[in-house]
C-alpha cells in the first residue's frame, strides 16, 4: 500500500471505529439540545424516502425531517399531513435554489434517479445547503466531479449514502481485517443482485441511470472489497453477459470481475439483474474466513467465522445510522468517512469495470 492510500484507510479506520459508538460527549451534549437536531429535506419522495428514509428520520437523535422536494402536488399533500411539515418548507426540483432563505433546512438528502444528482446537488449547494446523496453518486467521473466542485465552492459537505458503512455486523468484518484476527487477507468474494421486475422502470433507462446491475447493486460488491481489504484496486478485469436483450436493451444485466489490491489480495464479484437474489461476501485469510451472507440488506444482516463464532450484532437502522454520523460530521466540523471523495472513488472504478468489459482488457488503475 502506499503512504497516501495507508493514511487515508489509517484514518477511515479510526472513523469507523468512532461511528460504531455513535456519539461522544458533545455528541450527547447536542442531543440534550432540541434546537442542535439539523433540519433535513428529502429530495425525491419514492419508495426509498417513503419507506425507509422518513421513518429513520423519527429515530434519529442530531437530525429532523424538516422539508420535502417532488414535483408532485398530491405527495407533497400527503407528506404535509402526515409528518407536520410546513407548506414554507416545500419545494418543487425547479425552486430548491429558494431554500437559501429557510434556516429550517440544512441538509438536502437527495434520493432520485442517478444522472439527476449533479444539478439537485448544485441547486442545494448553491442554496447554502449542506448534501447527502444516494449511490451511486452520479454516472459518469466528471459530474461526480462537478458535485464535488459545488458543495467545496459553497463551503458545504457532501456526502453519500453508503450506509453498509455504519451496520455493526459489516464494522465488525472490517475490524476482523484490520487486526488480521485470522490473519490477512488474501481472497474476498461478494456478490449483489436480484431478478429486477417493472421493465419500464427509471433502474433500466441509461440516461437516468448509467448503468444497469453494476451501478445499482454491485456498487455493494465493490465496496464491500474495498472496505474489507483497506486498499484500492490497482487492475480491474470484466466480463459482461445480457441473455435478455429486450428487456436489458439500454443497460448491464450481468457481470463479473476481478481486481488486485497492493497487498497482493484479489476479488472476485458478480453482480445481476437477472438471477436469483443474493447478497454477500467472504474474505478469506491466511488462517481463515469470514464474511456476512445477508451482507447488504437493510436488516436481517449476519454472518460467520471459519472459528465457528457468529457475526451477530443487533440489527440497527442503518438509515438513521448514516444519517446521525453526517449530522455530527457537520454539528462537529469533521470529514465524513463517505464523502464526496470516497464516492468518486468508486465511480472511477465503476466506470473502468464498464470499460474493461467492452474491451476485453485488464485496466491498471495505479496512478
Amino acid at each position: 500500500m502506499d503512504s497516501e492510500s495507508r493514511r487515508r484507510f489509517i484514518q477511515q479506520t479510526a472513523a469507523w471505529s468512532a461511528a460504531s459508538l455513535f456519539a461522544g460527549s458533545l455528541s450527547q451534549a447536542l442531543a440534550r439540545d432540541s434546537q442542535k437536531k439539523l433540519g433535513w429535506a428529502l429530495c425525491g419522495l419514492g419508495s426509498l424516502s417513503t419507506n425507509q428514509i422518513a421513518p429513520a428520520l423519527q429515530k434519529t437523535q442530531f437530525a429532523r425531517l424538516a422539508g420535502i422536494v417532488t414535483d408532485t402536488p398530491e405527495k407533497a399533500k400527503k407528506w404535509q399531513a402526515q409528518y407536520n411539515i410546513p407548506a414554507k418548507n416545500c419545494y418543487t426540483y425547479a425552486t430548491m435554489e429558494q431554500m437559501a432563505r429557510n434556516k429550517d433546512i440544512d441538509v438536502v438528502y437527495i434520493v432520485t434517479p442517478n444522472a439527476l444528482h449533479l444539478e439537485q446537488t448544485q441547486r442545494a449547494a448553491k442554496a447554502g445547503k449542506h448534501v447527502y446523496c444516494e449511490k451511486p453518486m452520479e454516472t459518469s467521473v466528471e459530474r461526480a466531479q462537478q458535485m464535488i466542485d459545488a458543495c467545496k465552492a459553497a463551503d458545504r459537505k457532501l456526502g453519500v449514502a453508503y450506509r453498509c458503512r455504519f451496520e455493526p455486523n459489516n464494522l465488525e468484518c472490517i475490524r476482523i481485517a484490520r487486526e488480521k484476527e485470522l490473519g490477512a487477507v488474501k481472497v474476498v468474494e461478494a456478490s449483489f443482485g436480484f431478478t429486477i421486475g417493472d421493465p419500464s422502470q427509471w433502474r433500466l433507462k441509461r440516461a437516468l441511470s448509467g448503468g444497469g446491475a453494476l451501478m445499482d447493486v454491485g456498487i455493494y460488491a465493490l465496496q464491500a472489497t474495498r472496505y474489507i481489504t483497506g486498499e484500492e484496486p490497482l487492475t480491474v478485469s470484466a466480463v459482461e453477459t445480457k441473455t435478455d436483450p429486450v428487456k436489458f436493451a439500454e443497460v448491464d444485466e450481468t457481470i463479473a470481475w476481478t481486481s488486485k489490491f497492493p497487498s497482493g489480495a484479489v476479488a472476485s464479484c458478480s453482480t445481476s439483474f437477472n438471477a436469483a437474489d443474493t447478497g454477500r461476501y467472504r474474505a478469506r485469510a491466511d488462517k481463515g474466513w469470514f464474511g456476512l451472507e445477508p451482507a447488504f440488506m437493510y436488516s436481517g444482516i449476519k454472518g460467520r467465522r471459519s472459528d465457528g463464532k457468529d457475526i451477530a450484532f443487533p440489527q440497527i437502522d442503518q438509515f438513521a445510522a448514516e444519517i446521525d454520523d453526517f449530522s455530527r460530521c457537520i454539528l462537529e466540523n469533521k470529514s465524513s468517512i463517505v464523502s464526496g471523495e470516497e464516492g468518486l472513488r468508486d465511480i472511477k472504478i465503476l466506470m473502468a469495470i464498464y470499460e474493461s468489459a467492452r474491451t476485453g482488457k485488464t485496466l491498471n488503475l495505479a496512478g
